[in-house]
């Protein structure tokens, strides 16, 4: 990892980091929700050159605050983004905690197939005993049932995205054959709480496994391929990177910056008076474009990518496409994806082997 290139996220949900981020965006409180709210931030983030946009989620609204957030589900907004940028990586936050894993690999799978091989999925949980009766199932009550529910759904969607072998579709108009019903398997899955049979619903995704992102405390290191880490610290986000055990690391890190009409210290101080910035246990920079710069030189130390999150995106994202990101360039310290890549070969991941075909070649081997 020293000193080599970053692979830099953006999180691009609602008006920023803040809860009262909508108090200082660019756009009336109606358009939040827009189309063309949802593809211009998309496109200005795929512009100066980011690997990847993450959206958040969750099975519940916000709540009583005074700071509502308004929200469509992260996939739906992740299939509005695909079909309206071009090269970058597009990973929505998916909870398996109360979903049904069979549905949320065929909604992942389909947005791979929309975004011609450029989509991520970040696995997270539902804590929240409420978010059980929105799905009608019992609470799944601690952190060791929750790891367990990642564990399982992450399992189901990776076998899943394999039931159907790279060369599945025939689409022969001759012989009138659309499947090679041999290439489609049964993945036979029991768990603790469920049991799925499959095959999928969807063929196998561009990617043939999408990239995965988790925390690896809550999701094993080996269903994951890229572990995102915490840290107050770089000293603390090293030490979770050396033991993340999964091929590539990315930390989360919140920004200020200043901008052209007020510092980060400002901007911050103003929200402040509405309510407290929500401590996630995360790195924090206030200040600078430079300051952020240097920040991000020594992370590429011990990181492989930063995902950023902004204080408020209508003016955190212009400094970073205009400075933060060009003076990373100009030290060849960020990764800028090519047109026709996947995501996975931006990040320079391999395209995985379906295993059910790779287990068919062993036993002719035999």
């Amino acid at each position: 990892m020293s000193g080599s290139a970053l692979h830099l996220a953006v999180e691009l949900d609602g008006d920023g980091a803040h809860p009262a981020a909508w108090r200082r965006a660019a756009h009336s409180p109606d358009h939040l929700l827009s189309p063309r709210r949802v593809a211009g931030v998309a496109a200005l983030a795929e512009n100066a050159g980011f690997t990847l946009i993450t959206l958040d989620d969750a099975t519940l609204p916000p709540g009583v605050s005074p700071n509502p957030v308004g929200r469509i589900g992260a996939v739906e907004r992740a299939a509005f983004v695909a079909a309206s940028t071009a090269t970058i990586g597009i990973a929505p936050v998916v909870a398996v905690t109360y979903a049904e894993p069979f549905h949320v690999s065929s909604q992942l799978a389909s947005l791979d197939h929309i975004s011609v091989g450029r989509a991520g999925w970040v696995v997270a949980e539902e804590d929240r005993p409420e978010a059980a009766r929105a799905w009608g199932r019992p609470a799944v009550s601690g952190p060791a049932a929750r790891a367990r529910e990642s564990r399982d759904g992450v399992e189901v969607a990776r076998a899943l995205w394999d039931s159907w072998e790279d060369d599945a579709v025939i689409r022969s108009v001759a012989t009138s054959r659309y499947l090679d019903r041999e290439r489609l398997h049964y993945i036979d899955f029991t768990g603790e709480s469920y049991a799925v049979k499959g095959p999928a619903i969807v063929p196998r995704p561009p990617q043939g496994q999408l990239v995965v992102f988790g925390r690896p405390d809550s999701v094993p290191a080996a269903q994951l391929d890229v572990a995102l880490v915490t840290g107050r610290d770089l000293a603390s986000i090293g030490s979770a990177a050396a033991s993340a055990g999964t091929p590539l690391v990315l930390a989360d890190v919140e920004v200020a910056l200043d901008t052209p009409n007020a510092t980060g210290a400002e901007r911050v101080a103003d929200l402040e008076r509405y309510g407290p910035w929500t401590d996630h246990g995360r790195l924090r920079l206030t200040g600078t474009a430079d300051h952020l710069v240097s920040l991000l030189v020594e992370l590429s130390a011990v990181v492989d990518g930063v995902r950023l999150h902004p204080l408020v995106i209508d003016e955190d994202l212009p400094v970073l496409s205009q400075l933060v990101l060009p003076a990373l360039s100009a030290r060849r310290l960020n990764t800028r994806p090519l047109p026709g890549a996947s995501l996975r070969s931006t990040l320079g991941l391999e395209r995985p082997a379906n295993r059910f075909a790779a287990a068919a070649v062993q036993e002719e081997a035999r």
